[in-house]
């Protein structure tokens, strides 16, 4: 079965340390934002409705924050072409079945998607302000898709992506074999056995939040209303409707994916001409 772990095959060195770069980068992200959902829900200050953008933001304040934010927005931009080239010439051979093109326009998605983070953590770096917000982000185009003949219906299919690709993260999470796709060294068994458990903890949680985007843009097109989408902020704040208990669950499962992401950095197989 494929899993959310990625063989990039024949890729350029300087892309490979990018790619590598810019997990460590997604790692940083969302650990942050997992960290702070956590203390806000726990009462520790802040909002529990927060996202990468907001995670780059207390980045910046940390010390030496501008220099980290840096090496993240050049991490991100690694990682981001890293993706788009791996759509485009499909090393992994996915083909042009119906799933093939698929996955190669994911990739790509996926791609452009962190290429806008980069852009606004780059920003932010350089001293400008950046509204960036997913949820904002979210609710604009939202809007514009409502304001289209068949917009409704297109909002409803891309709500239904979401809550598909939620739901496969929760199957990668139970049944993936990520000690395939990894290549951990001299790692013994006993730490392999908890890295992965750590791993399935964090694609799960990760899941329930882009799952529960999908509820949300499906509301908004359901009642006409683009306020009602989102992005992971608006997602977290639906999901700490759920009880202090499962929230902070959630909240540490997103602290769990960024140690997966620095698995991904350190052990996925990238093989290099």
């Amino acid at each position: 079965m494929h899993v959310p772990l990625i063989f990039a095959r024949d890729v350029a060195p300087w892309i490979e340390r990018f790619a590598r770069v810019g997990f460590a980068a997604k790692a940083l992200l969302y650990m942050t934002v997992g960290a702070l959902a956590a203390l806000a829900a726990l009462g520790q200050g802040g909002s529990a409705a927060t996202d990468q953008h907001r995670a780059m933001q207390w980045i910046l304040r940390a010390p030496t924050g501008r220099v980290l934010l840096g090496v993240v927005a050049i991490g991100l931009v690694g990682y981001a072409v890293w993706r788009i080239v791996e759509g485009i010439s499909d090393p992994e051979g996915h083909g042009r079945s119906a799933k093939g093109i698929a996955l190669r326009v994911r990739s790509v998605v996926t791609g452009l998607i962190h290429g806008a983070l980069a852009i606004s953590a780059g920003r932010l770096v350089l001293g400008q302000r950046s509204d960036g917000s997913g949820s904002r982000e979210a609710q604009h185009w939202t809007a514009r898709a409502l304001a289209t003949p068949g917009g409704t219906v297109l909002v409803m299919l891309i709500a239904g992506a979401f809550v598909a690709y939620g739901a496969y993260q929760l199957y990668c999470a139970y049944d993936a074999k990520l000690s395939k796709k990894l290549s951990f060294g001299s790692l013994s068994s006993p730490t392999r056995t908890v890295v992965i458990g750590i791993s399935r903890v964090g694609i799960a949680a990760r899941g329930i939040v882009f799952g529960m985007i999908g509820v949300l843009l499906f509301r908004a097109a359901n009642d006409g209303n683009p306020r009602q989408a989102g992005g992971v902020a608006r997602s977290l704040a639906e999901l700490f409707q759920w009880g202090t208990g499962p929230f902070v669950g959630i909240a540490v499962g997103l602290v769990a994916y960024g140690a997966y992401q620095l698995l991904n950095a350190r052990y996925l197989r990238i093989d290099v001409d």
